[in-house]
């Protein structure tokens, strides 16, 4: 079902709102006199914490005769770990909804708070042990000890981070991205538990080798970046490089993240794995070379052996002289070509590449061994971008077009499908923009661009997706009905996909608008009727036997068919046939053949009195009826 945005957005209040409506229904229930506050140590600002502000203090908690029921302070029972609530965000006290806001750094401050706005509130959202006075009047000691803004990443409150300084760019670490940062771990207060400010400390990201949490926060700084990472216990969890803190319920960890090395899995199996050893010049990805762009690359190829054998540099090589070539026109073996369109100029990456994607599909040198594993350390100097039709005469456009259809021809003929397929779409896009300007360009043009949906449909049948090279048709037909090629092509489309109605009305329609056609039209119909005696012929060997057994014998679908052979091993298929039925179609099955098939079993008198007698006849063969 599909939802209307406008009506989702309209009707669908958001967490923000609703959590306003709570705590303005909260507020209501303060009464004059339930909240009150005394000042014993002024802090040393004018600022005071709001909404988005995390703060950090400690309380201890009194009844009003002086007994300490709660504390976080270690002089009086706690771990001296202060509280680290999110303004707006944490759960909180209705008290301390309304009297932290009043303070400032440094401040000390007693709040006197009636049952009602503290833990006896209807609907607190939190809960106190059965042993804590929750009705009584208590005194809440408060010391604010910092407050900043902070950026939330987990929903629960549980990684929260500051940004102490901000770094370089937009690109953050991502799995499997190498990483380099200096770490500091620090209780919330600020005192050091361990520091790694001397030494940077080393790690892949997404490997569990930092707890959780700390990775989670690291995973949103840029290059250069400072901040304080605060965790809860929960996302401190074990990782297999850095030693797990106990004793302590919360966390900071102050970062510098000093570098990362951009690390792809281009084919998210870890086969083919990009690794940028020195960056290039600009943003990634938009200062990348775009489809068909004229390349400049130094490369060095290895061998993925004991010696890293080199068998190709192009500094040694090529007289010193980098490889040019367009991207998009199957030049270069297909790993390397995904992996230098997401280079940058400048950019030095080391690529490594299984030898489906290097060259058991592509001109293997000859001393680069069949099925070897590779990897190529490339230097892109640089490229161009491809030519802007802007501005062209509609003379220039055609003769562009024909180029780039030219390369989508050769790429077609040597099995590229894919490559070849995006050539041709790729100046279909262009001719969006195209607008011939008299009746000759028109002619020009509509011929130009029903050429290149037909290469199109041609590169979908190769392919074996039949019902897309259909549809590709189907837009020439829309155009210029009569068109004999877009006729032939579809016809021939029905008839790989079974449909061989459909593909005889196309043939036949091939006489009728062009008597020159009747001779690849007669082909094409004798080529038909062939293929529909191959199928039934298939059928027939396939169902052979299902009726014929003698009464009492059991006869399987396929049995005479010997196990791995096709029904008729002395024509094997060229391509693949999909003998799908569309809507409508009936099985053409002997009447009298499906008639015995559902004939209910009579069961005589005999039968009925004496069961066991029964089978008796029917283990002899002397049963009335048989069962299939």
């Amino acid at each position: 079902m599909v939802v209307d945005k406008s009506l989702e957005a309209e009707y669908a209040p958001t967490k923000k709102k609703k959590a306003e409506e709570e705590l303005e229904k909260r507020r209501k229930k303060i009464t004059p006199g339930c909240l009150m506050k005394a000042i014993i140590r002024s802090g040393d600002g004018k600022a005071n914490p709001a909404d988005g502000d995390q703060v950090i203090l400690h309380c201890t908690t009194r009844t009003l005769d002086g007994i300490i029921v709660d504390s976080t302070r270690s002089e009086h029972g706690g771990k001296d770990n202060p509280i680290r609530n999110v303004l707006g965000k944490s759960k909180m006290i209705l008290g301390f909804v309304e009297g932290i806001p009043t303070m400032t750094k440094g401040e000390v401050a007693m709040f006197k708070m009636k049952p009602e706005i503290h833990y006896a509130e209807e609907d607190c959202p939190l809960t106190v042990s059965e042993t804590f006075p929750k009705n009584d009047e208590l005194h809440f000691e408060i010391e604010m000890i910092d407050f900043h803004k902070v950026k939330v990443i987990g929903e629960d409150l549980g990684v929260v981070k500051k940004i102490i300084s901000e770094g370089q760019g937009w690109e953050t670490p991502r799995e499997p991205y190498e990483v380099k940062a200096r770490i500091d771990v620090k209780t919330v207060d600020g005192k050091i538990i361990v520091s790694h400010i001397d030494e940077p400390y080393s790690f892949t990201f997404g490997k569990s080798e930092l707890p959780k949490g700390l990775e989670v926060g690291i995973g949103t700084m840029t290059r250069g970046e400072k901040a304080a990472i605060f965790l809860s216990k929960s996302y401190m969890t074990k990782s297999s490089l850095w030693p797990m803190i106990e004793g302590y319920d919360e966390i900071q960890f102050e970062v510098e993240l000093v570098h990362f090395i951009q690390v792809r899995d281009m084919l998210g199996d870890g086969r083919l794995i990009k690794r940028r050893v020195v960056d290039g010049r600009g943003d990634f990805p938009m200062d990348c070379p775009l489809h068909d762009s004229l390349l400049r690359v130094h490369y060095k190829g290895m061998l993925l052996d004991e010696e890293k054998t080199v068998f190709y540099d192009t500094r040694v090589d090529n007289y010193g002289q980098p490889l040019e070539f367009k991207s998009g026109e199957g030049l270069v073996p297909e790993g390397l070509e995904m992996c230098v369109r997401l280079m940058l100029p400048g950019e030095i990456s080391l690529v490594t590449c299984p030898p489906d994607y290097a060259y058991n599909k592509f001109s293997r040198p000859s001393n680069v061994p069949e099925g070897a594993h590779v990897q190529w350390e490339i230097e892109l100097l640089g490229f161009e971008m491809p030519k802007d039709w802007t501005g062209l005469t509609f003379q220039e456009i055609m003769d562009e077009a024909e180029n780039i259809k030219n390369t989508g021809n050769r790429l077609f003929k040597e099995g590229k499908y894919e490559l070849a397929k995006a050539k041709y779409e790729k100046v279909l896009r262009e001719y969006n923009h195209v607008n011939p300007q008299d009746d000759e360009e028109g002619k020009i043009f509509l011929n130009s661009r029903n050429t290149l949906q037909l290469n199109v449909a041609a590169c979908y049948q190769k392919m074996d997706e039949q019902r897309k090279s259909i549809e590709t048709c189907n837009k020439v037909l829309e155009a210029s009905p009569a068109h004999v090629k877009a006729l032939y092509r579809r016809g021939m489309a029905y008839m790989l996909l079974g449909d061989f109605v459909e593909a005889k009305k196309d043939f036949e329609m091939m006489m009728k608008v062009d008597k020159t056609a009747e001779p690849d039209a007669t082909a094409a119909l004798l080529k038909l009727k062939q293929k529909e005696q191959e199928t039934e012929k298939k059928a027939r060997k396939q169902f052979k036997g299902l009726f014929d057994k003698k009464p009492g014998e059991i006869s399987e679908v396929g049995s005479d068919v010997k196990d791995g052979s096709t029904p008729d091993d002395s024509k094997p298929e060229t391509q693949n046939t999909m003998l799908e039925k569309e809507p409508g179609d009936k099985d053409h099955i002997d009447g009298n053949a499906a008639e015995s098939m559902y004939e209910p079993d009579r069961t005589g008198l005999l039968g009925r009195l004496w069961p066991s007698g029964r089978r008796i006849f029917a283990a002899l063969g002397l049963n009335k009826c048989s069962i299939l």
